[in-house]
């Protein structure tokens, strides 16, 4: 069983598409599910938007834990997976740059290796990103070039939010990551490195948004810049 973690702040126009394109893929590929909505207090109705989706789709399939405001990616997803009953979990992001049609290919590249997590991967074999300016590319892969020089992690794309875990690899991991924000990411295969989990790399295409505005400013590029020299002087 699948438990897929979907953290949301002011998504209310992708969330119908994200959670239609899932419930298609899982049902195509007679994969059993649960989609669990964290909605922040997006002040947009994204809450709304969620417990309409509860309705159509049945609150087995559709469960919104929603928190009364933002309070981060990692704690939403310790929050969500308190109410996760499946054996893997996967997190995406709900704003569509991630592509539900990729999740099957994971649970076969798992299934392959016995990975305990498998990563979604911009800058491997056919892997992409698409709709970013060149700053923005520019951004991410010296943020990830970087990290490969410093933290030597064994994994290629380290910023990316698109990935399948075990569940109690998450739960072990979640216990030892200490970052807020896009730090989060890079810690978790850091620290996974670290415990000798196994990560298994998927490539994919990185679509930027379509509706709403990034959440990547210029306080976030600072606290990842500080969060990689913490991790590199603490691992």
């Amino acid at each position: 069983r699948l438990s897929v973690l979907l953290p949301t702040y002011n998504e209310r126009d992708n969330l119908p598409l994200v959670v239609w394109l899932l419930v298609r893929t899982f049902r195509d590929s007679g994969i059993d599910f649960e989609i669990i909505i964290i909605d922040d207090g997006s002040p947009d109705g994204t809450q709304e938007v969620a417990e309409q989706l509860e309705k159509i789709y049945g609150s087995d399939k559709i469960l919104l834990r929603p928190r009364a405001r933002k309070l981060g990616l990692g704690t939403a997803y310790i929050h969500g997976m308190k109410h996760a009953t499946g054996n893997f979990i996967v997190i995406m992001d709900a704003d569509l740059s991630h592509h539900p049609k990729f999740i099957p290919e994971f649970i076969r590249k798992q299934k392959e290796g016995n990975f305990d997590i498998v990563s979604g991967t911009r800058y491997k074999g056919n892997g992409g990103v698409y709709g970013w300016d060149l700053k923005r590319k520019l951004i991410s892969r010296g943020a990830n070039f970087l990290t490969q020089v410093l933290l030597r992690p064994g994994a290629s794309d380290l910023t990316g939010s698109f990935r399948l875990y075990r569940k109690e690899v998450l739960q072990k991991l979640m216990e030892k990551c200490v970052s807020k924000g896009y730090v989060f990411q890079m810690e978790m295969i850091v620290r996974a490195r670290q415990l000798g989990y196994t990560i298994g790399e998927v490539p994919i295409s990185f679509v930027d948004r379509v509706y709403g505005e990034s959440k990547l400013g210029g306080n976030e590029i600072v606290s990842f810049l500080k969060g990689l020299l913490t991790l590199f002087a603490t691992t």
